[in-house]
């Protein structure tokens, strides 16, 4: 079985994802839907696994791109932080992008809430925010994603 962390907006404060690594150790890579303000080379050097990061729309001086593709497991993911496709509205349009790249998980921030489901042949993740939570008892999230070796996906989604 193969265990990621998936975060997202944690707007410049730490102290989370660091409590997170002891937390979640070990861990075979940990994928991050933007919004970082400038922690992410603080992020990549504490991380002892592969990273996945994205540039999210407060990421002003990044050099990380705005979307990436990659394998994970078998499976084809696609992150993006989301503001691009209107997800404070719905999740339509980020699905129907995944669907057009050919991705059957889909990662994405920006709302500051958790989602975790299912549509169609697509997963969805979103971690909600390690800093700035804005759903209902606004505490810290994040999403461990498990993937057996024979590709089944499992998830949870955590509160600190």
């Amino acid at each position: 079985m193969h265990k990621f962390l998936v975060i997202s907006d944690n707007h410049g404060k730490e102290e989370n994802f660091y409590d997170l690594l002891d937390i979640e150790a070990p861990l075979d890579g940990i994928i991050h839907c933007g919004d970082f303000e400038g922690t992410e080379g603080k992020f990549a050097i504490a991380a002892d696994c592969p990273v996945y990061f994205v540039a999210g729309n407060n990421d002003f001086f990044s050099r990380l791109k705005r979307e990436i593709e990659f394998e994970l497991c078998g499976h084809k993911a696609f992150l993006t932080h989301g503001h691009h496709y209107m997800v404070s509205m719905d999740l339509e349009n980020i699905r129907c992008e995944g669907v057009a790249r050919g991705a059957d998980i889909i990662f994405f921030g920006h709302t500051h809430k958790p989602v975790a489901k299912k549509i169609g042949d697509q997963y969805i993740f979103n971690p909600g925010s390690l800093s700035y939570p804005r759903q209902e008892g606004r505490r810290p999230s994040y999403l461990v994603l498990f993937i057996e070796d024979d590709g089944e996906i499992k998830y949870e989604i955590k509160y600190l």
